[in-house]
């Protein structure tokens, strides 16, 4: 399922949404607002190892929230799970 992380340019805010379409940027489910971005997600590996193991985790790379995606500060985060 094509889902993609954007970020509000009005209210600041950072959702998931599914699209379907690479040219459909949605409204702000926060504010309404149609001044939304897609933003660039790291991929994150599978913990348990499988399909992707050897993709790096998020939290070896030293992001400054603690780790976690762009989308999380170290929450319960859908994007990686952290």
């Amino acid at each position: 399922m094509p889902l993609f992380e954007f970020h509000c340019l009005n209210c600041d805010t950072v959702f998931e949404e599914l699209v379907f379409s690479q040219t459909e940027i949605p409204a702000c489910p926060n504010c309404k607002s149609e001044k939304t971005e897609k933003l660039m997600s790291r991929p994150c590996r599978n913990r348990k190892g499988g399909a992707g193991a050897d993709i790096p985790s998020m939290a070896s790379q030293g992001t400054s929230s603690g780790g976690g995606c762009a989308g999380c500060s170290g929450g319960s985060c859908a994007t990686c799970g952290h």
